[in-house]
């Protein structure tokens, strides 16, 4: 992985981590350092296609297209469609460009 997709999963990290504190901040039991917990939490494991984004409670977050294949380019953030592989379907924004629409749980729907 290089330096500039490893900075934009970091980035990524950041995103997923203030979402967690923003929902947390809507109960009752949010406190400070929520979005801190979700960054520590979350790891991830390189594959020959992909990054998989895992959460420390053993969920996929979802994937990580590292390089241009004909249908996604690198950078692109797919769905999980099991622990193994991610939903191939359509990108849900790319790391690299910004402008992706997440949320702590995983990336959006269609």
């Amino acid at each position: 992985m290089d330096n500039v997709m490893n900075d934009a999963i970091n980035g990524l990290f950041y995103d997923i981590a203030d979402d967690y504190a923003r929902w947390k901040a809507l109960g009752e039991h949010g406190k400070p350092g929520d979005g801190a917990e979700m960054f520590n939490s979350l790891s991830v494991e390189e594959g020959r296609k992909y990054l998989k984004i895992i959460r420390s409670d053993s969920q996929v977050w979802g994937f990580i297209q590292k390089d241009d294949d004909g249908k996604f380019r690198g950078g692109d953030i797919l769905m999980a469609a099991s622990w193994k592989s991610p939903a191939r379907n359509k990108p849900r924004g790319n790391i690299l460009d910004g402008g992706y629409s997440i949320r702590w749980t995983g990336p959006e729907y269609l």
